[in-house]
C-alpha cells in the first residue's frame, strides 16, 4: 500500500467532498483491512466508549463493529472543512443478530497528515431503534449508488 492517500490537504470544497465520499465508500465495503489503510500507523480515535490508538487497534475495532452491526449501510455528508480538517455528519442503518433495526446518527471530526492519511478521528454517535419498514437505505450491500439520495435529500 502507498503511504499517500489523495486528495491531500489543504482541502478545497471539491477535495473535501471527494475525501468524504471515499471514506463512505470504504466503510460501506465493510472490509476492515481496506478501511484501516487510510489511517496513520499511530491514528487516534474516539468512537462511542472506545478509544482505539493505532491502525491495528482501528482494524480490530472495525472487525468487532461489523460482526455485530449486520447489513450495514452508511451515508456521510460534508459539514465543514479547513486546512487539514474535515467535519462530517452521517447516518447508517444496521440490524443486530436478533433482527432489531437501528439508524445510527452522528458527527465526526477528522484530521489528516500531509500525505492524506487520517491521524485523528473523533466520532459522536446516537442509535435510534427503528422498525424495518422505516428503513431508508435500500441499495445492495456495498457502495451507495450515485443516484441514491444523500442525507439532505432524505431529511436526515
Amino acid at each position: 500500500m502507498t503511504d499517500t492517500r489523495p486528495p491531500l490537504p489543504p482541502f478545497t470544497l471539491e477535495t473535501a467532498t471527494q475525501k468524504v465520499r471515499g471514506a463512505e465508500d470504504a466503510w460501506n465495503s465493510r472490509d476492515p483491512d481496506r478501511v484501516a489503510q487510510v489511517y496513520t500507523e499511530d491514528t487516534v480515535w474516539r468512537n462511542r466508549t472506545e478509544f482505539p490508538v493505532g491502525r491495528e487497534a482501528a482494524r480490530a475495532f472495525l472487525q468487532r463493529k461489523w460482526a455485530r452491526e449486520l447489513d450495514y449501510r452508511l451515508i456521510k455528508g460534508l459539514w465543514a472543512f479547513d486546512g487539514n480538517r474535515i467535519a462530517v455528519r452521517f447516518a447508517y442503518e444496521w440490524h443486530d443478530d436478533s433482527g432489531h433495526w437501528y439508524r445510527s446518527y452522528g458527527n465526526e471530526n477528522w484530521e489528516f497528515n500531509a500525505q492524506g492519511l487520517m491521524q485523528r478521528r473523533f466520532a459522536s454517535i446516537n442509535d435510534l431503534p427503528i422498525v424495518e419498514s422505516d428503513r431508508r437505505f435500500h441499495w445492495p450491500l456495498g457502495r451507495r449508488p450515485d443516484d441514491h439520495p444523500g442525507l439532505e435529500e432524505l431529511g436526515l
